[in-house]
């Protein structure tokens, strides 16, 4: 009999998984954290050696108060200044005290804080820095995100990790990254606890406005629990209600739009861990060709690659529980099953 189930897994693979690809880019479509239609030009011109591009795109998500972009680009900003510091220090020459200019260097001087050894004491010695770009626009709740990740890495105190907060959520009660930074001070890697984790980001989740991407907050804390170490305190059904809460915050966006990618790659590796295939592959549809380093970069060098793998390995957990002949997947072949598909004979 176990013979006989193992025979049936391999040919419904066989059968099922080609057509499984179907609505899924190839490969060589797939993208690392594509920049999207604003922030191109900008790294395309900075490699150029040119920070006017840069300089107008973060001036116009200032203005115009868009300061979820306007994080996502300084990111992402500072992330190749590190290579080319000398295209910043230009920047900064032409105007030193462009609040645009400070934030990108804040950001800069934080990771790479991060990343040092003496990660305490050279963090430490960018606070001053951070304040100056605060200082820069007061609405801006950007460098207040900042602040929450330099606490994070100087062990803070929890009275001041809240005066921080606070004065990111006054500025911005929604902001994603602010939670995002909170959530991550808050577990159990860090100075809180897993229970903690997800008592903050349910209600975050609820109060949170429509179609905002701190809906899938507790996503987030379902990952850190499945990253580090686990343990009894979180039972399976909170794990599963992440991820139904995140699957439809994924559904309120178009396919392959590069807004929700980072939601979407860490929904896809939740439902992995939780042995969610059909709802992992559905993710990885709508993923389309935009991969994000975070998640995969935390449990590989080769992040990409790590998608890729990942993706190959969820369409064969699907096949393996289709029957041989499926009237659904002949007529539709890219039509995703509702619901969840259990393991078969792992």
């Amino acid at each position: 009999m176990a013979l006989l189930r193992a025979l049936l897994r391999t040919a419904r693979m066989a059968r099922n998984t080609s057509r499984l690809a179907a609505g899924l880019p190839a490969d060589e479509e797939v993208l690392l954290d594509a920049p999207d239609h604003r922030l191109g030009p900008a790294l395309v011109a900075a490699a150029r050696g040119e920070y006017v591009p840069a300089a107008e795109l973060l001036a116009t998500t200032r203005e115009s108060a868009e300061w979820e972009n306007r994080d996502r680009y300084a990111v992402r900003l500072a992330a190749f200044a590190r290579s080319r510091e000398e295209w910043l220090r230009e920047w900064q020459a032409a105007d030193p005290h462009d609040p645009d200019a400070l934030l990108v260097k804040a950001e800069l001087a934080v990771r790479r804080g991060w990343e040092s050894p003496a990660r305490v004491e050279l963090l430490r010695e960018v606070g001053p820095l951070i304040m100056s770009a605060a200082e820069g626009d007061p609405r801006d709740p950007v460098p207040w995100r900042i602040a929450l990740d330099h606490a994070r890495g100087t062990n803070v105190g929890h009275t001041e990790f809240e005066q921080l907060w606070t004065e990111a959520v006054r500025r911005s009660p929604h902001h994603y990254g602010c939670h995002v930074a909170a959530l991550q001070y808050l577990s159990a890697a860090w100075y809180g606890s897993h229970s903690e984790c997800f008592d903050f980001a349910e209600p975050a989740a609820q109060d949170a406005l429509p179609g905002s991407l701190v809906q899938a907050l507790p996503v987030r804390a379902a990952f850190a629990y499945l990253t580090e170490g686990g343990g009894p305190e979180v039972p399976r059904e909170r794990l599963d209600a992440a991820a139904d809460l995140a699957i439809s915050v994924s559904a309120a966006y178009a396919a392959s739009d590069p807004w929700p990618a980072e939601v979407r790659n860490l929904l896809t590796y939740v439902l992995v861990r939780l042995e969610r295939w059909q709802d992992a592959l559905e993710q990885l549809r709508l993923i389309g060709p935009y991969v994000t380093s975070f998640p995969w970069d935390r449990v590989s060098e080769d992040p990409l690659d790590q998608f890729l793998e990942l993706r190959d390995g969820v369409r064969l957990e699907v096949a393996s529980g289709l029957p041989l002949r499926d009237p659904v997947l002949d007529r539709h072949p890219w039509s995703g099953h509702g619901g969840r598909v259990p393991s078969v004979d792992h």
